[in-house]
């Protein structure tokens, strides 16, 4: 940003009659989202010094972001939605408020129980509001999956810029279904600001079940966006589902196998592009899986390698992101990931990535899912654990079928079969939950 004092609108290219949400089928203008946000920033109480933003809808949850935002309050972004998680973030921040729509959520003194009917108020200023590109606008967190969840401040000019760059490089004007929730980066990047910063529209919904995703899409006009996860892509093409016709599906949270990816654009008859970022820097590079097995830069964003890793480079950031990834770099604008060196198995002078024997774990017949990791941290991982959803199948035949895919060295043990991964809104499992369900 070329000065300090830079603002930004809350709304780019900002339309009064222009439909930002669609809510049950109805869409819900740009003018009456603001005005619903700035009456709800006047109720705020003075006392509150940050936002905790809970809600299902995603209508209210970009309410309560944006009355955030106008009365310069952060929102906290949990690691996932967990009454653990919850009363971590409400110890950590007693003058915090809970904005909702669900009534369960809002369980202290001061909590508010929002309604997004939105004929209440309607902004009726020409342009939409002015946000100070340094104003912190969050404070997410990390999942969590390698260890503590870590809190990541996010400008309000960094949420923006990367915006900026998804649509300059992908969307134009899409009507958007996201499975992913509001509170997580990618759901927040991919879904909310993609609304309020690149010109699309975005449903309230959040569905989960395969009819609800193809209900979803029904109900929007054309082009559509399906924004999600390979565990929810996984669920979609197990499902066999009809999904009306897409532009585009974009996918991000887990690596996505190339034989999936196949499956969704011949079912889907759309192109699907992932997503490669993460919580400290947001997303940065993408790639359509069928075609590319490189990952291309956004624009005037620079990776940079030394002797302990790649560091990312981008004007909107306060400094230098260490990505935890090891990563190739091809030329100035495309790169190779590698894998994380802390999950490397290295055996008999061997290498592989935990991911690669995920990938091939999820390759075999009759494996719904299952996720391959280190038991134990801050050592060489001499042989991996593994998590298995097999209805069918015995742990020796799961076994039997993945050697014929890695060397023996390799293979998993323990693997055990479970009911269910403890998986969160958006696929991912913290290590905590994977430790307790593979010694529960």
């Amino acid at each position: 940003m070329p000065a300090a004092t830079l603002s930004l609108p809350l709304i780019s290219g900002y339309r009064p009659d222009a439909i930002l949400i669609w809510q049950r089928g109805t869409g819900v203008s740009q003018a009456q989202f603001l005005g619903a946000a700035a009456t709800l920033a006047v109720r705020l109480p003075a006392s509150a010094t940050h936002i905790l933003p809970l809600a299902e809808s995603r209508a209210a949850f970009m309410v309560a972001f944006a009355a955030g935002l106008l009365s310069g309050r952060p929102c906290l972004l949990p690691s996932t939605g967990s009454n653990a998680a919850i009363a971590s973030l409400r110890l950590a921040h007693p003058a915090a408020i809970v904005l909702s729509d669900t009534a369960a959520h809002c369980t202290a003194a001061g909590d508010l129980l929002m309604n997004t009917a939105f004929d209440d108020a309607v902004w009726v200023e020409a342009t939409a509001p002015q946000i100070p590109a340094a104003q912190l606008a969050a404070i997410v967190h990390t999942s969590g999956s390698t260890g503590t969840p870590k809190a990541e401040p996010k400008s309000w000019a960094a949420l923006v810029a990367t915006a900026e760059r998804a649509s300059a490089r992908f969307f134009k004007g899409v009507n958007i279904v996201a499975t992913v929730p509001p509170q997580h980066m990618f759901g927040l990047e991919a879904s909310v600001m993609l609304a309020l910063a690149a010109g699309c529209t975005v449903d309230a919904v959040r569905p989960f079940f395969p009819a609800d995703v193809a209900a979803a899409l029904a109900s929007l006009p054309a082009p559509r966006l399906l924004v999600t996860t390979p565990v929810h892509l996984r669920a979609l093409v197990a499902a066999g589902v009809q999904l009306p016709k897409l532009g585009m599906v974009l996918s991000a949270t887990a690596p996505l196998a190339i034989e999936l990816a196949e499956r969704v654009e011949t079912l889907f008859h759309a192109p699907l592009y992932e997503i490669y970022g993460c919580t400290e820097a947001g997303s940065l590079a993408t790639r359509r899986t069928t075609r590319d097995a490189d990952w291309r830069l956004y624009p005037d964003l620079r990776l940079e390698a030394d002797e302990d890793g790649t560091l990312l480079h981008a004007s909107y950031l306060p400094g230098p992101v260490r990505l935890s990834d090891d990563i190739e770099l091809l030329d100035a604008e495309h790169f190779r990931l590698l894998g994380r060196s802390s999950e490397m198995l290295k055996v008999a002078g061997k290498r592989i990535a935990l991911g690669e024997i995920t990938q091939a774990l999820l390759a075999i017949p009759g494996v719904e899912d299952g996720v391959v990791f280190a038991p134990e941290v801050g050592a060489a991982i001499e042989r991996p654990a593994a998590l298995v959803v097999a209805p069918g199948l015995s742990v020796a035949q799961v076994l039997a079928a993945l050697s014929l895919k890695l060397d023996a060295v390799f293979l998993p043990r323990p693997l055990k079969l479970v009911a269910k991964l403890p998986r969160n809104a958006v696929g991912k499992i913290s290590r905590a939950a994977l430790l307790e369900a593979l010694n529960g």
